[in-house]
């Protein structure tokens, strides 16, 4: 049977997320700059509140001051702290450093844990993760130019990467670079750790594009002939992809129900104008179109909801839940655009104004068809695996009878 009811301690760390959220984070979002975040006077007096509360770092083990806890919790978390673009911050539990945190923790060597990731997990210090490139498709990674060549005790790197989140600002950067081109294709690429004081990591440009929620930006970032120590390769020769997977699968279900998060907000504030706005002797709520936004979001959203637990519950259970988790991709982002659109659409003039914040959640909406593999990647993996199923017999289908009777 399933449980749709969350543990005690869940109910316990969503009341007090919640507490948290309605008493420190909304007040806070005026003083939110556009890509560079909260200025740190207001960030890191809020992050030490949360870490006392027992509250930070959801997607860590407790042995580097995470809540070392199972997936369906994080996501539980996750959809609390997303109901604010800077909630994940504060609650020291947004990408790039989740999950570059997840990859040091199970890749890193004592020596890179100590100088990377226990820095990283106290929230003293940013990271990005260098992948896309702009000469070649972000979602075939097996194509990347990226290359890393050992010379004596180093590792030079000539790259260009572009998508670089949060870079500016960033005290690292995990690099993904060929190390091997004739080795099969997923076993080519390796992960490095380069500082970003660096000579050979420049930053070419932060990338202008749609929304501005991102701390540090989306970069243009050139490394030549960057040099680093041996001991900066991050797991072993050829894991690359092996280790990104780490970060992806995870990501995707704190995207999913951080999407919940603005959903569920942009749906409150529909309900609550839509119940006091008056036109033509009615409240909004009267009209029928209106009750079908109501509807239609609310069931998409439990929908969504239910789908990215059910993905979580799987992960905890040690299923790698592909199927499930490219599903909630396309369809949770689809879900966080559609009601984002109903409630600007209730709001009229003022949803496109600054003076809610439906606006800015409705730019940043539109690139998580994108981001974390497009829409039509994530529908391509749930068919063939729906395919791969039914051919093997994992489902029955009754076939028809046959009539064989003859009319006179």
């Amino acid at each position: 049977m399933f449980n749709f009811n969350p543990s005690e301690e869940q109910q316990i760390m969503i009341e007090k997320a919640t507490a948290f959220m309605n008493e420190f984070v909304y007040p806070n979002e005026k003083y939110m700059v556009p890509h560079r975040g909260l200025p740190d006077d207001i960030l890191k007096p809020l992050q030490e509140r949360v870490k006392e509360l027992g509250l930070w770092a959801g997607h860590l083990p407790k042995e580097v001051n995470g809540m070392g806890m199972g997936f369906v919790s994080l996501g539980l978390l996750s959809e609390v702290i997303g109901r604010s673009p800077i909630g994940p911050y504060i609650f020291g539990s947004m990408a790039p450093d989740a999950g570059n945190g997840e990859i040091l923790w199970k890749a890193a060597t004592p020596m890179q844990k100590e100088k990377y990731l226990v820095p990283l997990a106290n929230g003293d210090i940013r990271s990005c993760f260098a992948m896309t490139e702009p000469e070649v498709s972000g979602s075939d990674p097996t194509t990347l130019q990226a290359r890393a060549e050992l010379e004596g005790d180093e590792w030079v790197i000539n790259a260009h990467k572009w998508f670089t989140t949060g870079a500016i600002g960033a005290s690292f950067s995990i690099v993904m670079a060929m190390t091997d081109p004739e080795a099969p294709r997923h076993q080519r690429f390796s992960l490095f750790l380069v500082d970003s004081d660096n000579p050979g990591f420049e930053i070419v440009r932060e990338v202008p594009i749609i929304g501005d929620h991102y701390t540090g930006g989306h970069c243009e970032v050139r490394y030549k002939n960057c040099r680093i120590p041996k001991e900066n390769l991050l797991g072993q020769r050829g894991e690359g992809f092996r280790l990104a997977q780490l970060r992806l699968g995870p990501g995707r279900i704190t995207h999913a129900m951080r999407w919940i998060g603005v959903s569920k907000r942009s749906f409150d504030l529909m309900l609550d104008y839509a119940s006091r706005r008056v036109t033509r002797g009615k409240t909004l709520t009267e009209f029928q179109s209106i009750q079908n936004f109501i509807a239609d979001s609310s069931a998409d959203i439990e929908a969504a909801r239910l789908m990215t637990l059910h993905a979580a519950w799987k992960l905890d259970n040690g299923d790698q839940a592909r199927k499930e988790i490219s599903r909630i991709k396309y369809f949770g982002a689809k879900v966080l655009h559609d009601v984002i659109d109903r409630a600007i659409q209730v709001h009229g003039a003022l949803g496109i104004t600054g003076d809610t914040p439906l606006e800015g959640f409705y730019r940043e909406a539109r690139t998580a068809r994108i981001y974390d593999g497009p829409d039509e990647v994530h529908r391509s993996v749930v068919a063939k695996l729906e395919l791969k199923e039914f051919m093997g017999g994992k489902s029955i289908v009754q076939k028809p009878v046959q009539n064989t009777s003859q009319s006179n």
